[in-house]
This record gives C-alpha cells, structure tokens and sequence, in this order.
C-alpha cells in the first residue's frame, strides 16, 4: 500500500507508530489499535506468526482455519453458481514459463529467486494466470465453449520486503480466490460486468462497503507492456462496464497490472487507509504470448481475451479487512464458533452435549461452554462474539427447548430445540449478515 493511501502521509516522521507515518491524535491512535487485526487475530487465536517459519508467513489457528475454510467454501459454491469451473495447479514453474507471461521482464523484482533443479530453473509463481492459459491451450478449443471461466483458489508467492510485512495484509505466502476468463471480444464486457456483480453479492453477504471503484491505468516510468493497441482496447472496454454499471469510479494513474488496465474495488480500514480487495482485469497479452486461439463458427483459429477476476482477492486480506471491519463479530455464516451451548448447572450438561452434537449434526459450528468455565454471566460474555448462545436450564432441559441469546442483546423465548437449530441453519444458509429475522425481545 503506498503512503498516500494514508490520509497523514505528508506528516513527520515519528509522530504516530505502526505501518504509517502519519500525525493522528492519541485517541486515532488508539481506535486504530483497537481495530487493528494484527492484535485482533492474536487475541481471538486466529493466526500468528514464528520467527522460525520467517515474517510475512503466518500460519492458521483452528479457529482462523474455520474462517477461511468458510470463506472458500462460499466463494467456490458462488463460482459454481456462476459457470465456473475449478481446477488446481502447481505453484512451481520454470522460468521460462515467466518469460513468455512478461513477469519475469515486468516482475522479476517481486518474485523469489529461481531455483537450479536437475539443470533447469523453477520459480514460486507470483501469479496464476500463466499457468491457467497453459490448461486454456492443453488442447483445442471451440467457439462453443466461450466463455470458458476457469478458477483456483491457489497459493502464489511474492518476495516483499520485510519493511512492508504486516499481519495478514502484506505477506509471502498468498492465496488468492482467482479466475481467468476466456471469451470472445464480444463477450468481454458481458463477462466483466458479471465478475462485478459476484463481488457486490459476496461484500453484501460479507458486510463489507467498497469506499470507491477505481479505473487503474499505467502511468509514466512503470514496467508496462509496450503495446498501445491492446492497452487501448482494454482501457476502452473496462471504462463501458464502468459506467454502464452506474458505479461511480474515478482513474488512477501508475496502478494497472503490467499487461493491460484495471478496475480496482477499494476498501479501507478505520482511520481510511485503502487497500484493493477485488478486482477485474480486460487482457490481450497473455493470449499472444501463450498462442491461444479458439476455432470459430467460420473454422479459422481466433485469439480470445483473457479476462482476470478476483471476487474476495487474497483470503489472507480478506480475512485481515473483515477482522477490522467486525471488531471480530463475524457474520454468523463465517463466525468460527456459530452456537455456544450454555447449560446453567451440571445437571443440563447432557442435555447440552446432546444439542452440540445435534448442531455438528446439521453442519453448524458449536461448541459447549460447561458450568466448570465459570458462572453463567461469565461464560455469556466469554461467547460476546459467538452469533448464538443457546441457554438450557431445568425447564429447557425437561422439554427439549432452547432460550436462544443473540450475540446483539436480543433474546428468544425458550422455543423447541429443533425449530430453533433448524431456523439458526437456514441462515447460516442464507450468507447474510442479519441474526434473526424474527421477533426478538431487548435485553
């Protein structure tokens, strides 16, 4: 992220600690801090990091596992939905491989070294469309099967500075939910709005506010490629979806991938620092370098356009971006924990172990909160950030109820436990970020 995503950038050096330099008053300061996901991930036992694996390599928690496991699970099923069709792919290739995409003359900088195996070079890929046009062009392809919207959520490898690391939004080791489309010209700018609409669906679902949509275009002394005809085109079709979307954008000079323009979907942190997330890219270049070509209606070959998409971008911002934007209080479809079982003496306790297993049962996220934990105001506020708290008492136990808690204060009569848990995983179904959709009585 570039200084002057940080709305103090312009202020001395020193006057505020972290990942900027910037001048904010100790009480910024100090909500920043509290909403900041480094301290948040540690505190929740999301994530961490060892000096033994190296910085900018964090590894998951079970509970961090559980969000992103989720996260992916959304986001493939979203694909599915869509057309798309999953594949994986090796995070290694030879060096070639990265000459001919143009990464290793645009990108070398930002790519670990290679490595001398069995007298070649192989290289940690810093990007998956490479290796996608290689299955493109794994054999022949007809108009009838564009567009053909290949996707992985694969791990890739930046060689970022030290300097620049930080938690889970600046790291080595990524893995990024991407896709790459291959269409006809005719199709691009269809395909483009659709990869738009995906990310508008999944920020809804994920209570996530873009703070704005950016055009980004190369700008002067960049490592760009050196074709005005293609950058052209693609400049010219991503500004049509732009404003046919009604979205408002603005452009941005010296942000676009080496091999063509983009639109970038900005979010940004409490004290508005901005970060890209999502993102759609229009490419005529990667279908040069690898040859691709596809045999039309007419029987001669015709080079299709490689359109590149990430709906949620890497898991690992993703994830850092909700942490700040929830305090932690997920979406109850994401949460780590769903339902917090809290029988209110030992005499419930297995009636309660009994409704846990009913929810791993129904594939909700559950776990018992038992009386030796401590009293049960300590234990309800121990789950504060846990969607449900199911509370059986004596009464609760006798007639197979539940005095469903809400993580918002709200409170259920005691209902039928299996009305309830079934109500609970419909929307946890749903990917929404509202609790209940029912009546509910103010604590």
């Amino acid at each position: 992220m570039s200084r002057r995503a940080d709305p103090c950038h312009d202020k001395p050096r020193g006057e505020c600690p972290g990942a900027f330099v910037c001048g904010h008053s100790p009480a910024v300061r100090e909500e920043t801090a509290m909403h900041d996901h480094r301290r948040l991930g540690r505190e929740l036992g999301l994530f961490d990091t060892d000096p033994l694996i190296g910085a900018g390599l964090p590894y998951w928690l079970p509970d961090g596992a559980a969000v992103r496991h989720a996260l992916e699970e959304y986001i493939r099923d979203a694909e599915r939905r869509a057309g798309y069709r999953h594949v994986y792919s090796p995070v290694l290739g030879k060096r070639e491989l990265y000459e001919i995409s143009g990464h290793w003359a645009h990108y070398s900088d930002d790519m670990f070294p290679p490595m001398e195996l069995g007298g070649e070079q192989v290289v940690l890929r810093p990007s998956l469309c490479p290796h996608h046009a290689l299955i493109y062009r794994s054999r022949s392809r007809s108009h009838r099967e564009l567009p053909l919207r290949m996707a992985e959520l694969g791990g890739m490898y930046r060689s970022e500075l030290s300097g620049v690391l930080g938690g889970l939004t600046r790291v080595r080791a990524i893995q990024l939910n991407d896709a790459h489309i291959f269409c006809t010209l005719d199709q691009v700018a269809e395909e483009a709005r659709g990869a738009l609409e995906m990310i508008g669906r999944a920020y809804r679902a994920l209570g996530i506010t873009p703070v704005r949509h950016r055009l980004s275009l190369p700008g002067p002394g960049g490592k760009y490629v050196a074709a005005p005809e293609l950058w052209e085109r693609s400049t010219a079709l991503l500004t049509e979806v732009l404003d046919g979307s009604g979205l408002p954008y603005e452009a941005a000079e010296g942000e676009a991938a080496f091999y063509g323009p983009k639109i970038d979907v900005q979010v940004a942190d409490g004290v508005g620092r901005e970060a890209t997330l999502s993102t759609v890219q229009v490419d005529f270049h990667q279908p040069r370098q690898f040859d691709l070509h596809y045999i039309g209606a007419d029987g001669a070959k015709h080079r299709p356009v490689m359109v590149h998409r990430s709906i949620i971008g890497s898991v690992e911002r993703a994830v850092a971006h909700l942490l700040e934007r929830h305090g932690g209080a997920f979406p109850a479809w994401l949460a780590p924990t769903q339902v917090a079982v809290l029988p209110v003496a030992e005499a419930q306790l297995p009636v309660a172990e009994a409704v846990v297993r009913r929810c791993l049962d129904l594939g909700l996220r559950a776990d018992l909160a038992a009386p030796d934990r401590g009293t049960l105001g300590a234990r309800v506020r121990e789950a504060r950030l846990v969607p449900y708290q199911a509370v059986i008492g004596p009464r609760e136990a006798a007639d197979d109820r539940i005095a469903l808690r809400l993580r918002d204060g709200r409170r259920l009569p005691p209902q039928p436990a299996g009305a309830v848990l079934d109500r609970v995983r419909a929307l946890v179904d749903a990917h929404g970020t509202e609790l209940w959709d029912g009546p509910a009585d103010a604590a």
